[in-house]
């Protein structure tokens, strides 16, 4: 599978001693200009039939990023601009990816979406699964063979718990607002043999499908948020315009940081 980065961006609190780096990816040479803090690349990645997959990746303090984070249904990456900052100073790097399925956020374009159909390639939220596991492989290389936690966002994260329960790759769980989003998959029997640690929340009046959905699944396994304000849907739960985020940021990070 095949690699390559394109373009760079920098945060940092010191944009002082700066320094070149190169390394070998899969066979991808990777260019990357490093501080000693902070730094965030754009990437592309490649699903199995070759459409390139647009990423953005999050890394603080040299540490290679251990959670995937997948949007929902009609954005991009860009639902992650702001939570994937406040992981950082949570002490955590990370990677967000455009799926073929999926439009605009937070003012970001969806360029695997774009790619996907200038190719005529099918956009429903099936197909984006295979952008997910390319992506999961990109990290586990990157993370020298080590899981990592897989995050999901609506329809990315019913894929989440049926990737994430198969896959020797992902270590833990993470799934805001999934539900029976798939007509042609029992979703609840598919993922009762979850036996990784999972993270699941949604808005208050989601809570009853979503407690059905994973009730099947070990207890001891299932990490359930359950907000007392209305929340909203999917990852932008922990947006800070979401009311209540703070407490969906406790028990996320909480989770997070047992992994």
């Amino acid at each position: 599978m095949r690699y390559f980065i394109f373009s760079l961006l920098f945060i940092s609190c010191t944009l002082s001693s700066k320094k070149k780096d190169l390394k070998i990816v899969n066979n991808g040479i990777i260019e990357k200009q490093e501080t000693p803090n902070i730094y965030i690349v754009k990437t592309i990645i490649y699903a199995k039939d070759s459409l390139p997959i647009t990423a953005d990746i999050y890394e603080i303090n040299n540490k290679k990023p251990t959670i995937l984070l997948c949007h929902q249904a009609g954005f991009s990456r860009g639902e992650y601009k702001e939570t994937a900052l406040k992981l950082m100073k949570l002490g955590f790097s990370s990677i967000a990816i455009d799926q073929r399925s999926g439009k605009e956020a937070s003012g970001v374009v969806n360029e695997t979406a774009l790619a996907a159909k200038k190719r005529n390639l099918s956009t429903n939220y099936l197909d984006a699964k295979q952008d997910i596991e390319a992506a999961i492989d990109y990290m586990y290389e990157m993370n020298g063979n080590q899981p990592i936690i897989l995050v999901g966002s609506s329809y990315s994260a019913t894929l989440a718990l049926l990737i994430g329960n198969t896959s020797k790759k992902v270590k833990a769980i993470v799934a805001f607002s999934p539900g029976e989003y798939y007509k042609s998959i029992d979703v609840k029997n598919t993922i009762k043999s979850i036996d990784k640690p999972i993270f699941v929340t949604s808005s208050k009046k989601e809570i009853p499908k979503l407690e059905e959905l994973v009730s099947l699944i070990t207890p001891i396994n299932v990490t359930h948020y359950k907000p007392i304000a209305n929340g909203i849907h999917g990852s932008k739960a922990l947006w800070s315009s979401t009311v209540g985020n703070e407490n969906y940021w406790q028990s996320f990070s909480d989770f997070l940081k047992e992994q």
